[in-house]
């Protein structure tokens, strides 16, 4: 007798010890009120609608969506230097210098005044060319008898254009920078696309964390529910005399321990439905973190057969680390064709033409020098006149040359060269090693959910028998042939089969959207 009461203080002891724990974990974890007071609103959600959700409002895929249209700006920021530059200028001088020959006609000092301005157009082309295209007139005068004008207008058109034929010809700065600023925009399209699959990916992941949670909770409260029923039976027993008030100490206990479980279930579905949250809904909406998600698809079992070769055909096509790394290796081609053409000698073709004319008002020379001044034949002629003559070529200078240069020893350009090339090898190499990667990734995923649906059969009939266990481990207590434990350790095992059968769905249909997502990209979390 005093070895049973000590047995079931022990018990009552370890039952205050459970409540107590469960009574801390629920305060701890219960989610503080809506501010308004009102209960928190919630949210119907399909499996398509989290997905449309996360590609409108996640921030991840905001936050990659800006890169191509930085890109675009580097590429018309590189297409910029084939923009023409034009130029203009103006200036105004005035001297007064003292006279230093007889040239000077006898004068004291020489004062004289200019205005000038020019404008001029300068452009690099898309053959390598550069070309400068440059107009100036001016106007002087001076006190100086000996000038031939007074004011002296005069005017210039010079035009000059340089054209590569070995170095810089097929390819130069300009249109290597172009060319690499074109490939990284491709790459930060294939960030975007990497993103979204993986982003998608997740969400579906995590919308189905959110159903096996639920699922979880709902298997353990039923538990509970169980539980509470035989503790509520025992209690009728106890009170009709057929059983003794010690017996129901396990009963108590095993509410206790249910409890516990239901409390630690509903702090997981809850941090299942955070994870959710954080990729669908936008954080600046005021009821971010207040309103409750309810997932209305429940998580379905549609065997499928599983295409291995065309999936891992589908992958090397389609995975954007594959197609980054292709995109690496053509922009390493382009850096070798640049150096290559470095490596040339330097021969350029140029041509330069220049027109220059003059006027103004024509001056009589002095009567007393010793031989005719050529003004003695000039006439009078405006700016008009003047700068029609030398845009009509009236007094045209050309020039025509080649000039070539070679780096006498190894240039710089060599050593770029072979660094490129190495670079590009290297980059080949690691093409081959993904794509073993990617190979092994695909059989490994397309190997879960064979799995996965193999577990989803097996968890369904163990759930099944365990359903069928606790139903006779009932009707035997019921009779009277069986105890407690026996039907608290049935209700366990059934609880645990519906856990493990939701939990294995769950896994089914997350390998299911790996599968999808690891033909895209690589799967990170």
């Amino acid at each position: 007798m005093r070895h049973l009461l000590v047995r079931a203080f022990a018990r009552l002891i370890a039952i205050a010890t459970v409540l107590g724990s469960a009574t801390f974990i629920l305060l701890a974890q219960t989610p503080a009120p809506a501010p308004s007071g009102q209960p928190a609103p919630t949210r119907r959600l399909s499996l398509d609608d989290a997905v449309r959700l996360a590609l409108e409002q996640n921030l991840g895929i905001k936050i990659e969506r800006y890169n191509p249209q930085i890109q675009d700006l580097s590429v018309a920021q590189a297409r910029g230097l084939w923009t023409p530059i034009l130029s203009s200028t103006f200036q105004g001088n005035h001297s007064n210098t003292p006279s230093t020959n007889l040239f000077s006609g006898g004068l004291v000092s020489v004062v004289g005044a200019s205005a000038s301005t020019g404008v001029g157009v300068s452009q690099s082309l898309k053959t390598g060319a550069s070309y400068a295209l440059a107009w100036n007139g001016s106007r002087t005068t001076s006190n100086n008898p000996f000038n031939s004008y007074n004011p002296l207008i005069s005017s210039g058109l010079t035009f000059n254009i340089t054209q590569p034929l070995l170095r810089n010809f097929k390819i130069d700065t300009v249109r290597q920078q172009i060319e690499t600023s074109m490939r990284d925009r491709d790459a930060s399209d294939l960030d975007l696309q990497a993103t979204i699959a993986q982003t998608t990916r997740n969400v579906r992941n995590a919308y189905w964390d959110l159903t096996y949670q639920i699922d979880n909770l709902d298997a353990f409260q039923q538990s509970l529910d169980l539980a509470r029923e035989l503790l509520s039976d025992n209690e009728k027993r106890v009170q009709a005399g057929t059983m003794a008030s010690l017996d129901i100490v396990e009963a108590q206990s095993e509410v206790a321990r249910n409890e516990e479980l239901v409390i630690v279930a509903e702090s997981a579905m809850r941090q299942a439905e955070d994870d959710l949250r954080v990729l669908i809904f936008d954080p600046d909406a005021p009821d971010f973190w207040t309103v409750s998600i309810e997932p209305i698809d429940i998580a379905p079992f549609q065997a499928q057969g599983v295409a291995l070769d065309a999936a891992v055909r589908h992958a090397l096509d389609a995975r954007t680390d594959l197609r980054q790394i292709k995109n690496a290796i053509a922009r390493d081609d382009v850096n070798i064709r640049y150096f290559q053409n470095q490596a040339l000698p330097e021969v350029n073709a140029q041509a330069v033409y220049s027109g220059n004319a003059v006027g103004g008002a024509a001056l009589a020379p002095p009567t007393n020098f010793p031989f005719v001044l050529p003004s003695a034949h000039l006439t009078d002629a405006g700016f008009p006149s003047v700068v029609g003559t030398a845009l009509t070529a009236g007094y045209p200078t050309w020039t025509l040359g080649v000039t070539v240069g070679y780096p006498i020893g190894k240039s710089p350009s060599e050593a770029s060269l072979a660094r490129a090339k190495l670079q590009s090898s290297q980059a080949a190499t690691e093409l081959k090693n993904l794509e073993l990667q990617v190979v092994a990734q695909v059989r490994d995923i397309a190997r879960q959910v064979e799995t996965n649906q193999k577990r989803v059969d097996t968890t369904r009939a163990a759930r099944e028998l365990a359903t069928r266990r606790l139903e006779v481990e009932q009707r035997k207590f019921a009779a009277g042939i069986q105890t407690n434990f026996f039907v608290f350790q049935a209700q366990r095992d059934l609880s645990q089969a519906r856990v493990a059968e939701a939990r294995a769905t769950a896994d089914y249909n997350k390998s299911l959207a790996d599968f999808e997502a690891v033909q895209l990209a690589p799967l990170t979390r």
